[in-house]
């Protein structure tokens, strides 16, 4: 074993997945240099991501990646549809397809300059490395291990070993952030609970290889088949890079978990195709559906984010997503505490503002995944016969509309507001009703600020990030003075900005809004309240 070494760094992000990745990306971005440590060597075996949801790809056009994401090698071409299929691929019946626009056909809607993307994590986490590693602030480490951590006076001390050199490396921090996954080091190292249901079913997956997959059969070619036996939904296989690689999963059982034998894979495969071909299986992962969150994000100074905190069915693609949103969230936090001007409790507000979106979203991808899963038993579903016909037609009508609430999730990616936030200002309006599918753009406080297409070609979101931005709409707005002077007085980086779209001033409801570095609202008005002062120390966490 080689002597100690010793590294200091303001942040030390525990894993170097796309959340990881995201965190060291947008400390970067705001100035703040970070260390990754990852204990692999960053080889990803199997995708455990594929959707980048339309909040993220606003965040990835605040960083500037958004054509890199559109560049990846998934094929922008390629069809949408998910199909329900009754037996196997070849000789079953097509009883239900959800259609969806390929990437370059698809169209952001009106609340959004952008829209979803299919790019899976060995994908996407290279766009979001090359990210991190831009702005020069931001060094990964691979083959490092996180071993022990030490809370001190003035912050914190890591253990790592270097697992290729036989090294221990001691890192002193300010703070740390577990991104580790479920397995987390992190919060186990902390005792921090999870809550919920460790399993909801056992699942293997199976990526294989095989070139010309949608000739082996007359259906039209879609991203996802979903196969269905009298009992239900017991498999699906995923186009998962467009071209030769495929993604089946097999629901083994919701009791009890039990890899599957090379045998028992090789006869799924051929019962769910229906034709022998010459795939090569490429990996098999058997792996667990969880219902669960972190009863706290942090002790102290030492934070855990994405499935460290949160874990949950992939019903909906809400995982990572969620993931990317916490850092997000606690990224601005950090770099205003290192910069002195965030308060003493703004760290505190971070679980108080992201717990809840976990819980939230925990709980519709198992919904997503009940609804999926639902018996639909009939005696005569294979039947070629005209009761077997009908029967096939109402089940597929049956679970048409069961799932499609996954498909149709606009609400649950933009939706999110951080009700009862301590750096929110309340205005007493009434909270909007959540709902999955619609979208309601509000500019009430604890909301995302509204997207509204400027008459210069940009959106309003790509007026926000860097700063605190505080929004004066319309004609005969109260001067700002007060605000402007009560954020000099404590170093918070603000920007003033005077609009008169009336597009704009619509959707933003109030002449006076101040917007979060995360683009969330944090307070609004007609008028300049009695004590700006007291408003910019909530919004700071000063309190």
């Amino acid at each position: 074993m080689l002597g100690e070494k010793r590294i200091d760094t303001p942040v030390l992000i525990v894993g170097a997945g796309p959340v990881g990745l995201a965190l060291a990306g947008d400390l970067g971005w705001r100035g703040i240099p970070s260390i990754v440590i990852e204990k692999t060597n960053g080889t990803i075996f199997q995708a455990r991501q594929d959707l980048v949801g339309i909040r993220t790809m606003e965040f990835c056009r605040r960083w500037g990646i958004v054509k890199d994401v559109e560049r990846s090698p998934y094929p922008r071409d390629y069809p949408q549809d998910n199909i329900y299929i009754a037996g196997n691929l070849v000789n079953g019946w097509e009883i239900g397809r959800y259609k969806a626009p390929s990437m370059d056909q698809e169209k952001p809607p009106e609340q959004s300059p952008q829209k979803r993307e299919r790019c899976p994590q060995n994908m996407f986490d290279p766009i979001l490395k090359k990210f991190a590693l831009t702005s020069k602030n931001s060094k990964i480490l691979y083959n490092h291990q996180f071993c022990f951590l030490e809370h001190l006076s003035n912050g914190i001390r890591i253990n790592v070993e270097d697992t290729n050199q036989k090294r221990k490396i001691k890192i002193f921090s300010r703070y740390l952030v577990g991104c580790d996954g479920f397995g987390s080091q992190v919060r186990e190292t902390l005792n921090i609970k999870m809550l919920g249901k460790p399993a909801l079913t056992y699942t293997t997956n199976i990526i294989f290889r095989f070139n010309g997959f949608e000739k082996l059969h007359t259906k039209p070619p879609g991203y996802r088949f979903i196969f269905l036996k009298p009992g239900g939904v017991w498999a699906t296989i995923v186009a998962i890079n467009g071209r030769d690689q495929w993604r089946m999963s097999i629901v083994n059982s919701s009791e009890q978990p039990g890899d599957l034998s090379r045998e028992e894979i090789h006869k799924a495969i051929a019962e769910v195709v229906g034709v022998p071909f010459g795939y090569e299986i490429l990996s098999i992962l058997p792996w667990t559906r969880r219902e669960l969150v972190a009863d706290k994000y942090n002790v102290g100074n030492v934070f855990i984010a994405g499935d460290a905190a949160h874990v949950m069915s992939p019903t909906g693609g809400f995982g990572m997503n969620t993931g990317i949103g916490d850092i997000v969230d606690l990224s601005w936090k950090i770099s205003a505490t290192l910069k002195a001007w965030g308060g003493s409790s703004l760290m505190d507000s971070y679980v108080v503002e992201r717990q809840p979106v976990a819980f939230r979203n925990v709980k519709e991808a198992s919904g997503n995944l009940n609804r999926m899963l639902s018996k639909k038993d009939h005696p005569a579903f294979f039947d070629k016969t005209v009761e077997g016909a009908k029967a096939r037609k109402s089940i597929g009508q049956k679970i048409y509309k069961q799932m499609q609430r996954e498909w149709e999730t606009l609400g649950i990616h933009l939706g999110y507001r951080y009700e009862n936030s301590p750096i929110c200002v309340s205005d007493g309006t009434p909270d909007i009703p959540d709902n999955h599918a619609q979208y309601i753009q509000t500019s009430r406080p604890g909301s995302r600020a509204p997207h509204v297409w400027l008459k210069d070609g940009r959106s309003t979101l790509d007026l926000f990030g860097s700063s605190f931005v505080l929004l004066c709409l319309g004609e005969n707005v109260p001067k700002p003075d007060p605000f402007y002077k009560a954020a000099k007085s404590c170093n918070l980086p603000l920007k003033i900005l005077h609009l008169k779209e009336k597009k704009v001033c619509l959707a933003y409801q109030s002449r006076l809004v101040l917007v979060r570095p995360d683009g969330h609202v944090a307070w609004r008005g007609d008028n300049l309240p009695k004590n700006s002062k007291k408003v910019i120390d909530t919004v700071r966490g000063a309190l």
